[in-house]
């Protein structure tokens, strides 16, 4: 067996670019980055291209119901629960390179690395490609980890729609993806989740790894809103059923109640949908998406009671009719003691720059650390700037927590 602590390995930092660079030309956004949305064409040609890599490095392909893609080295012993990495590929509609993208990619690299090594592994390796992380197109956002680990049933996530219509069973079936392939939490000895920070502090600090304890609690709601058409011209305030007054009040309030957490709490009405939208008519209809979040899970679970307070008062001053329609929380997670304990034993040992710290963003690993041990390591990203096309990170200080991530697989591997 491989002496692991004497032999430790290094990616070839070279061919990850490579392979980023691919994927960077696949649903190209506005500017710099992406837009690659779950279940698009683009998010079709990125996953086709991820299997072929998958392929060429010699894994075994199986995709579940709500179209996850595990590739698969085998290890010496068939019969063990695999190590298992990934993240997701999908895209903010202004997206950048590298949320998400980075992990999946970093997982692939990790088993081409073993096999340039020709290293084996007592236990079975595996890349995992979540689908719909983002939540863009269809909410709430880790849907396909949400299911594989049981916080969704499958037809519910089947049935969810987007703002045109479209049922993500429908188009996971039109993209190819829709799979077979059982949901199985107990195949799964340890789960690594290799991620961009998403915010300033490695690249301020000068870190090149954040081991993650925990993450951000966050709750989440969509409202919808009842109102009626009117004439903006002739019709008195008094008789108005406006339903975009409702939506403008519950974005004021819970922006207010972000402030009042400051400096760790997050409060954000990340969309609205007005209808008829129109110049000279009053909305009929309105959907507001609400977002708190808290490193304290009680203080979390006092903004979002807050928020709940608003809608009424919203209600009263814009005469309308209004309800939640959809709920989501995730974050009031810790990750498991031992894996956290081996990434740093590794970053250690590798003389990688690192420290604790807390996700505010939500990520896949959140839910596989409900049902699997789970480790969530950060690289650094510049400045902290995601979900905007600028994101941007730079092999010098992004390969050191790659190569803790082999190494801490390979160990854990070997266990």
């Amino acid at each position: 067996m491989l002496n692991t602590k004497a032999n430790k390995l290094e990616i070839n930092a070279e061919r990850l670019w490579d392979t980023l660079e691919v994927s960077a030309r696949i649903g190209v956004g506005k500017s710099t980055g992406l837009s690659r949305l779950a279940l698009s064409d683009d998010d079709k040609a990125m996953r086709d291209q991820f299997v072929q890599w998958c392929t060429a490095a010699g894994c075994v392909l199986r995709v579940d119901g709500a179209g996850n893609i595990f590739a698969r080295r085998e290890g010496k012993d068939p019969s063990l629960p695999a190590v298992v990495m990934g993240s997701h590929l999908d895209t903010q509609v202004a997206g950048g390179r590298y949320d998400g993208i980075l992990g999946v990619l970093s997982g692939l690299e990790v088993i081409r690395t073993l096999n340039d090594q020709n290293v084996d592994t007592r236990r079975a390796v595996e890349v995992v490609c979540w689908t719909n992380e983002e939540g863009v197109r269809f909410q709430p956002p880790m849907m396909g980890a949400g299911f594989f680990c049981g916080v969704h049933a499958l037809d519910w996530v089947l049935g969810q729609q987007d703002e045109n219509g479209c049922a993500f069973g429908q188009e996971l079936k039109r993209i190819g993806y829709a799979g077979s392939a059982p949901r199985d939490p107990s195949a799964i000895d340890a789960y690594f989740e290799l991620h961009i920070e998403q915010g300033p502090i490695l690249d301020a600090e000068g870190l090149h790894v954040g081991i993650v304890i925990g993450g951000y609690t966050s709750f989440g709601a969509e409202v919808q809103i009842t109102g009626e058409n009117a004439h903006s011209g002739p019709t008195p305030m008094r008789k108005r059923k406006d339903a975009l007054v409702a939506a403008s009040v519950i974005v004021a309030e819970v922006n207010k109640i972000g402030w009042e957490y400051e400096p760790e709490g997050r409060s954000t009405c990340a969309r609205i949908e007005v209808s008829p939208n129109k110049y000279g008519i009053i909305a009929d209809h309105a959907k507001v998406t609400i977002d708190v979040r808290h490193p304290d899970p009680a203080l979390a679970k006092e903004m979002y009671d807050k928020v709940i307070a608003v809608l009424p008062v919203a209600q009263k001053q814009s005469n309308t009719a209004l309800g939640i329609i959809k709920e989501w929380v995730f974050g009031d997670v810790a990750f498991d003691q031992n894996l956290t304990d081996l990434v740093e034993e590794v970053a250690v040992d590798l003389d990688v720059s690192h420290k604790h710290m807390l996700s505010a963003a939500g990520h896949d690993a959140y839910h596989l650390a409900k049902v699997v041990p789970t480790a969530l390591i950060f690289t650094p990203c510049h400045d902290g700037i995601t979900h905007n096309e600028s994101e941007h990170i730079e092999p010098r200080y992004t390969a050191p927590g790659v190569n803790v991530l082999l190494n801490a697989v390979l160990r854990r591997a070997n266990a």
